[in-house]
């Protein structure tokens, strides 16, 4: 009696609900989440020339309608804009979201130039990567090595040179082979099959072809023969700890029977990207590439490439503080490492960037 007064009353509830408003029936497409209350401006800046070209104040090319499709999913308010002046800059200041999503190193108005991340931190908005010193330490090699030495961390013997500051083999402080390329500048501009030189002759045309083609100062290292890695480093946005992200990077010989990672083997997508699987070698990347980092005064997210010498002992190479999001390193290791896909990437890109302490 009990159990048919009990139905009795949920068919009489249920029959006045359905008298005021439809109910849609249980499925996936009608199910919505609660998005978080936060803010989030995705920045891009005009490109003047075709889209994609290099830009000196870009560090990461982003691409802005998939990573708003993205993080509208979680986000309560995402908008992506487009600063042309320093007016835009402020209107952005007054509104004060709570995280910029760029990959702009910095802006030039009327002569002067305003990096963004220490803009912002300026004004506490919290953002994605490193802060200018910290990507000034990355862009000079050679100050890069330098920090790498007072860390004690390993890297390969160097020194940097100019065209006919050096008159024959004997007066250069390190011996050959030895490997040459630009002070500054990603995605192995410069860096070609003459690159590994043998010689003084092989020496002085390389020196020179860089002076001539890319108007920078060579830095020239011990060359080191041994497996090619790169490092992806992400700041845990719970704890602030660092997680390294080992991948070996497989590079086929070229004319001269060397692997090298030169301009066209990347622009072409030549080399084979593999997770490292030796426990010892990628705890060995993994310290060494944090210790980097932190040397760098690194935040965030980043790339550290690694060489081993030919006894299998790793070498700090370069950084890159603004790793490419697309199908770069970055992207891979996150795959290979935390079988990571790219929206996971870009939540935790941005988790990190809201967690940051710059307001606390």
């Amino acid at each position: 009696m009990k159990l048919l007064i009990l139905i009795m009353i949920i068919k009489n509830i249920t029959q006045k609900q359905n008298s005021k408003s439809k109910i849609l029936p249980f499925k996936k497409n009608n199910l919505f989440s609660i998005k978080v209350d936060k803010s989030i401006e995705i920045l891009i800046v005009p490109n003047p020339g075709a889209k994609n070209d290099h830009q000196d104040n870009v560090g990461i090319i982003i691409e802005e309608d998939k990573i708003l499709k993205i993080l509208s999913k979680r986000y309560k308010r995402v908008s992506v804009i487009e600063i042309k002046s320093k007016k835009d800059l402020e209107k952005l200041v007054k509104r004060k979201p709570d995280l910029v999503f760029s990959g702009v190193k910095y802006f030039t108005f009327s002569g002067q130039k305003i990096w963004l991340n220490d803009y912002l931190e300026k004004y506490k908005i919290p953002y994605i990567a490193s802060s200018k010193s910290a990507l000034d330490n990355e862009s000079d090699k050679n100050r890069a090595k330098k920090l790498m030495l007072t860390a004690k961390i390993k890297t390969a013997d160097f020194f940097i040179t100019t065209p006919n500051e050096y008159l024959n083999a004997s007066s250069i402080p390190i011996s050959f082979p030895l490997f040459i390329k630009p002070i500054r500048g990603g995605d192995s501009r410069g860096i070609d099959e003459r690159s590994i030189v043998n010689n003084f002759n092989d020496f002085k045309k390389k020196v020179l072809d860089i002076k001539n083609k890319h108007n920078l100062t060579s830095l020239v290292e011990t060359y080191l023969p041994g497996k090619e890695y790169s490092v992806g480093i992400f700041e845990d946005s719970v704890n602030g700890e660092l997680r390294a992200l080992p991948v070996e990077i497989i590079i086929k010989k070229n004319i001269n029977g060397h692997c090298i990672l030169d301009f066209n083997v990347k622009k072409n997508d030549e080399e084979k990207v593999i997770a490292v699987k030796d426990v010892k070698v990628f705890n060995k990347l993994s310290k060494l590439a944090k210790d980097s980092f932190k040397a760098l005064g690194g935040k965030s997210l980043g790339r550290i490439d690694i060489k081993m010498n030919n006894h299998g002992v790793p070498h700090f190479m370069e950084a890159n503080l603004m790793p490419g999001l697309r199908k770069g390193y970055f992207y891979r290791a996150c795959v290979l490492n935390l079988g990571m896909n790219y929206e996971d990437m870009i939540f935790n890109i941005a988790n990190t960037g809201l967690s940051s302490n710059i307001n606390k």
